[in-house]
């Protein structure tokens, strides 16, 4: 999860000592609501990129420097936040059925699909703004799938900081024999070595905030996703702890954003590794938390990722913002979304173009939408107007099965208690 949690803040114009650090907090404050009973760890979401860069007019370059708006961005986040933790309390006390009523399958892998494929414009303007970028971008891509297929089992799991690192090296080689013009280190050179991560204080604005807030339905159907896949490799049913972990999950964003960090997310790069070693002890996760605090505050290594090429950081993007995409669709296969009815090809394909076209605002008023913003709301919209009778009896029939299943389970447990 390393690389993509210093991949979205920088992207955004942030500070990734900042999201590192918060990302650690926020994995401890995720343990103690749940309880220690669901592995994760919450790092930086991507789903925030398209908003906090709308709202604020960042743009990534080699020399953008961090965003001189973070101020907007982390209110809007903030709000997302509380927002979210309101409805992690609601599912708390009714249960996460009607989470499902209003963002069932169809509609998730939609808006998920949609982030990806509208934040690839700015992956693919920082591919190209030269042709040496262009090649290193390609260069980036094809190692990192290269790793991914055909290394050996450990690098497996971590091809995207393999590729960051074998591409940054090349590139870096380039500019010291002169094809390119060499790396720029003056940022790494003035930072200290140790210091406290920067923090910024929120201000809100009705505009970012009608923009941002859309975010926390991705949220919500990430750490779904997430504690489904964990139920389903691991053999424990851990529907009981959904609501816990959302509101873990709100409260980390809301901690994060109040000093100016990312909003943060359970992290699906975890679950292949827990597969792969069938370990999903919790405490792992914790002493991740703690590495990536005490990286929070040397600064030397936030200017070293703030000093990755624009070639090689499109690469990256490129491969993150595709995973993105392909991931929507997963949700869609796993979930056997059937695509025979009009009204699912309706409701999947629409927000999908919305949001590959859409790279401007709609604004009335004080409230804005973007390209995430909107298509979100178009999916929840068009499915609850076209499901008909048939949905609504399927999905109480769901609801019937999810409270049996909840009744065995509690007597399995009250015959063997743990």
């Amino acid at each position: 999860m390393f690389g993509s949690t210093v991949l979205a803040p920088t992207l955004m114009g942030m500070s990734t000592n900042t999201a590192l650090f918060f990302s650690g907090i926020g994995t401890i404050i995720f343990y103690i609501i749940t309880g220690g009973r669901v592995p994760s760890y919450v790092g930086s979401s991507f789903g925030f990129i398209g908003v906090v860069c709308s709202v604020t007019g960042y743009v990534y370059g080699p020399n953008s420097g961090y965003n001189p708006h973070l101020d907007i961005a982390a209110g809007g986040i903030l709000i997302c936040g509380l927002v979210y933790m309101a409805i992690a309390t609601i599912v708390i006390f009714l249960g996460y059925g009607w989470v499902e009523f209003l963002l069932p399958p169809v509609v998730t892998g939609a808006v998920v699909m949609t982030i990806g494929i509208h934040l690839s414009t700015s992956a693919f303007t920082s591919a190209t703004a030269t042709s040496f970028d262009g090649w290193m971008a390609f260069t980036t891509v094809m190692i990192i799938s290269l790793t991914s297929v055909y290394a050996p089992a450990f690098f497996k799991r971590i091809p995207l900081l393999v590729g960051m690192v074998i591409a940054y090296l090349i590139s870096m080689g380039c500019g010291m024999t002169g094809v390119t013009t060499p790396i720029d280190y003056t940022e790494v050179y003035n930072a200290p070595w140790w210091a406290a991560p920067e923090f910024v204080k929120p201000s809100f604005n009705a505009q970012a905030i009608s923009t941002i807030v859309p975010v926390c339905i991705v949220l919500i159907a990430e750490n779904l996703g997430h504690i489904k896949a964990i139920s389903a490799m691991s053999g424990t049913n851990l529907d009981r702890y959904v609501g816990r972990a959302l509101l873990g999950d709100s409260i980390a964003t809301i901690v994060a954003s109040a000093c100016g960090g990312t909003g943060v997310t359970s992290y699906s790069e975890n679950i292949g590794v827990m597969q792969i070693t069938n370990v999903y002890s919790s405490l792992i996760f914790l002493g991740a938390a703690v590495i990536a605090i005490f990286l929070g505050f040397i600064q030397k290594f936030g200017a070293a990722i703030h000093s990755i090429p624009s070639g090689v950081f499109g690469g990256l993007s490129i491969v993150l913002f595709s995973m993105i995409a392909v991931a929507g669709a997963r949700i869609w296969v796993d979930n056997r979304v059937d695509f025979t009815q009009t009204r699912n090809l309706l409701v999947a394909g629409v927000p999908v173009i919305l949001g590959a076209s859409m790279q401007s605002t709609l604004k009335w008023g004080n409230f804005q939408l973007d390209g995430i913003g909107l298509p979100t709301y178009i999916a929840i919209l068009l499915h609850q107007i076209l499901r008909g009778w048939d949905g609504f009896r399927d999905l109480y029939e769901k609801h019937q099965q999810r409270r049996q299943m909840k009744k065995d389970d509690d007597c399995a447990i009250h015959e063997h208690p743990i």
